[in-house]
């Protein structure tokens, strides 16, 4: 099978950038292109909403530093894929699961694979939360490489 489209999840940590710029290198070499994506977290309240001045106000203005955040990750993949010679588009995804977009993602894009590091948490969160790559793998129809 020869992949055209690839999906390149990222969260912006330095694991999830080795799996964007092996994706390109793949891309490159197999002749894809790639949409670079980044999932902006959920804003999480303190437990007593009473200690926050403007509770609305925070998580609009978290909302909209996640958004230009996640938009600044996938601009540097896109800028790396063009100095690379591969077509790329970028998505920044609002909140939700990050797997569950991903392969919304991937399905809307007809992407045909999905290149993702193997998790971009480390320690204790990794195993509360469980790795979103292997959410990717257990409930993906696109096939996925998981880059380690």
């Amino acid at each position: 099978m020869m992949f055209k489209h690839i999906l390149l999840p990222t969260d912006g940590s330095p694991l999830s950038d080795k799996g964007v710029q092996r994706g390109i290198a793949f891309a490159k070499r197999i002749k894809a292109r790639v949409t670079a994506m980044h999932v902006v977290p959920e804003f999480r309240a303190l437990a007593d909403d009473t200690l926050l001045p403007s509770s609305a106000e925070l998580r609009e203005r978290f909302r909209d530093e996640a958004r230009a955040r996640g938009q600044r990750i996938v601009d540097k993949a896109a800028k790396r894929a063009k100095a690379a010679g591969v077509r790329c588009a970028t998505i920044v995804a609002p909140g939700g699961l990050p797997y569950e977009q991903i392969i919304a993602a991937a399905r809307k894009q007809k992407c045909d694979l999905i290149v993702m590091a193997s998790h971009g948490r480390r320690g204790l969160s990794s195993v509360l939360l469980g790795s979103e790559t292997a959410k990717v793998l257990t409930h993906s129809k696109v096939p996925v490489l998981v880059v380690r």
